[in-house]
């Protein structure tokens, strides 16, 4: 395992979030914008949330039909139940509101070849992922082997297709020039480009067709993310229609997730690990829905862990929920007081990730490092492809 989080850390090293074509510099007109420093709970050993995963716990594919996966229910007492997906609408009640980010995943990793005046044709292959757009043509990505290139540069994507190096910084980062409109350029990207799906999951330089489905929620709307946010992976239009008949309602954010997210922390505290950024989104009709189903007694069910950042971002102190629109770089630990979520569906996480430190927080950092251990030996499948749980609210702290 230590092999496969060296290879995550090696391939998403310094990858920050992208905001979507055409935002301007959201921290300047955020309402609402959340410093890390202001939310983090207490400084932590990040061994604490270390763990030993087989690699065959690993899901290089999703589960067919997607609400076949299956579900661990971590219930408030640390008791563990072994579900389904389709499970879901018996442990909801009526009024209660289900939360979905609908970020759209954008086919951001490019394969195509260096060409250089005088230099061989085709020149070496390279791979490209792209990470913000920079809203004047040009965009900032890594490349692999980024050592082959220097400025100037073209990279052939395909014949209609290319774009030059302005700029080659350090730990591969490139800027790269993408001639044309806008609208030719994700045109290309749609044609050309294939998901940016994490190491962990094997593909080669083409990926498989299937994944631009896969890797997409069935309700995704806004482009922007570079990772998808995966515990809505599992939703079908057959398990909205059961939560609908449930009485169970929905609203959607919108977080465009970033690849930092799934991360290990290399440091050995939590006080000196820099979070990375993401652009979010919450509208006041959604924030107004969630704070009536509370008044009236429903619980708020956050379905993945990107939600939740957002949501709990924009909570104040006095447990309302307010319109957002901004930045937030929230990171949340063991001692956290969640103000507006009572339950999160999600999928389990890398190993001394924030995001495993963000459910150990959640739920009970001995709670989770008991129903990871009973996920592992059960055969539940890890990561984004993964199998998924379903955590209450541990507010016992």
């Amino acid at each position: 395992m230590r092999q496969v989080v060296g290879d995550v850390s090696a391939c998403f090293d310094r990858l920050r979030s992208a905001r979507p074509p055409g935002y301007p510099d959201t921290r300047k007109i955020a309402r609402g914008f959340v410093p890390a420093a202001s939310l983090q709970s207490r400084p932590m050993k990040v061994d604490l949330f270390n763990f030993d995963l087989p690699p065959s716990r690993i899901a290089q594919a999703p589960a067919r039909p997607r609400d076949s996966a299956r579900l661990l229910h971590v219930r408030t007492d640390g008791g563990l139940e072994d579900r389904t997906v389709r499970d879901l609408p018996a442990l909801l009640s009526p009024g209660d509101v289900m939360v979905f980010n609908n970020t759209r995943v954008i086919p951001a990793r490019l394969s195509g070849h260096r060409k250089r005046v005088g230099g061989p044709v085709p020149g070496p292959r390279i791979e490209v992922t792209l990470r913000k757009n920079n809203g004047d043509g040009t965009w900032q990505a890594f490349a692999r082997p980024a050592r082959k290139l220097v400025a100037e540069d073209v990279i052939a994507f395909a014949e209609d297709f290319r774009a030059t190096v302005l700029h080659k910084a350090e730990g591969g980062e490139i800027t790269l020039d993408f001639p044309g409109s806008p609208d030719h350029m994700m045109s290309g990207l749609v044609t050309h480009g294939i998901m940016p799906l994490p190491p962990y999951i094997a593909r080669d330089h083409s990926g498989l067709e299937t994944d631009d489905n896969d890797y997409q929620t069935i309700y995704a709307k806004y482009d922007g993310a570079v990772a998808a946010p995966t515990a809505g992976l599992h939703f079908t239009d057959r398990l909205m229609e059961a939560l609908d008949q449930r009485g169970v309602n929905r609203t959607f954010l919108t977080l465009h997730v970033g690849a930092g997210t799934f991360l290990p922390v290399t440091v050995d505290d939590t006080a000196d690990h820099h979070m990375h950024a993401e652009w979010g989104e919450i509208s006041p009709e959604s924030a107004k829905m969630i704070n009536t189903a509370r008044r009236a007694g429903g619980q708020i069910i956050s379905v993945g862990t990107t939600s939740l950042r957002l949501l709990e971002s924009a909570s104040g102190k006095d447990g309302q929920l307010r319109p957002f629109s901004g930045d937030t770089d929230i990171f949340i630990t063991p001692g956290y007081r969640f103000r507006t979520v009572d339950a999160l569906m999600t999928n389990f996480h890398l190993p001394r990730s924030t995001l495993f430190m963000l459910v150990s927080a959640f739920a009970g950092l001995k709670t989770m490092q008991g129903a990871y251990r009973h996920a592992i030996e059960e055969g539940y499948r890890f990561y984004s492809y993964g199998d998924s749980s379903f955590l209450e609210l541990n507010k016992r702290g």
